[in-house]
């Protein structure tokens, strides 16, 4: 039996030795990890009920007891803010394995079949961005009625038309390059092709831009919560929370201090790590660092 070569076996070594040295990836990771951390975490435990009401105990400030204090409902604001991790983690996933996975198909059909084929499918993505999360949530709501499913599916939605730019732009670049045209030559089909040697060379830009939108659909999910179309009582959200500390801006600020520092900490970290694959994953721009 062949034994692997020394290359291959400094390979993931050198990934992560260069990981831990830069900085972006290290503090998005850490960022990340912390908000998978809290949503785990709530599955199992969480200080208080963040379902249980006690006006007897609101608007009270951080203590031993609520170590964040509690809301004007007598909730517990540490309690909210996991489960809310939980929430805003949930609708990322899916909403971008939806435009994941939908658009890295028409992505690939696009750079795959060229003509009238990738015409169309560019000018339905056109089309797409005309409608951004937020317009179309407000669309599905006044059909359907507010809730999270609606939001998630306007939001993965949304993801479909990046994701087939980026797959498309990618793939193109991969069509014309010589193991590609080799291939070609040894009679191997259009698809075959594709799933052989296109994809497998474009899922580092793929993996790179599903973090940066997994940013983007806690944004997207935190406003739209905000506005009263996401996630609805008695579920906890980080946008409802701000949507109700706004009224006690100068009566307890901590209210929309505490939930807004979660949303800018989970969209800093996950920024930062699409950052830092971006430049680990690219030697172009591993070299230029």
């Amino acid at each position: 039996m062949s034994q692997p070569s020394a290359t291959t076996a400094r390979l993931p070594v050198t990934f992560v030795a260069r990981a831990l040295t830069h900085r972006s990836f290290v503090i998005g990771a850490v960022l990340t990890l912390a908000l998978l951390l809290a949503a785990a975490l709530s599955l199992i435990w969480t200080p208080w009920s963040p379902y249980e009401i006690d006006m007897a105990a609101k608007l009270q400030l951080p203590d031993a007891h609520h170590w964040l204090g509690t809301d004007p409902f007598g909730r517990d604001v540490t309690s909210l803010l996991l489960v809310g991790a939980r929430n805003s983690i949930l609708v990322g996933v899916i909403a971008v394995g939806i435009g994941l996975s939908v658009g890295t198909a028409l992505g690939l059909l696009a750079a795959a079949r060229r003509g009238w084929v990738e015409e169309l499918i560019m000018r339905l993505a056109d089309f797409t961005f005309a409608f951004p999360a937020i317009l179309s949530a407000i669309m599905m709501t006044a059909v359907f009625g507010a809730g999270i499913v609606n939001s998630i599916i306007a939001i993965g939605i949304f993801n479909i038309p990046t994701f087939a730019r980026i797959t498309r732009a990618s793939a193109n670049a991969i069509w014309s390059r010589e193991f590609v045209l080799a291939a070609r030559a040894c009679g191997k089909g259009p698809w075959r092709i594709t799933i052989e040697h296109v994809l497998p060379n474009i899922l580092s830009a793929l993996i790179v831009q599903a973090t940066i939108q997994f940013a983007l659909a806690i944004l997207a999910e935190a406003a739209l919560s905000y506005l009263g179309l996401g996630t609805q009582p008695p579920q906890p959200s980080w946008g409802r929370m701000l949507a109700e500390a706004q009224t006690l801006l100068f009566q307890a600020p901590q209210l929309a201090v505490f939930p807004g520092l979660a949303i800018a900490l989970a969209v800093l970290g996950l920024n930062l790590l699409g950052d830092g694959l971006r430049d680990l994953m690219d030697p172009r721009l591993a070299r230029k660092r």
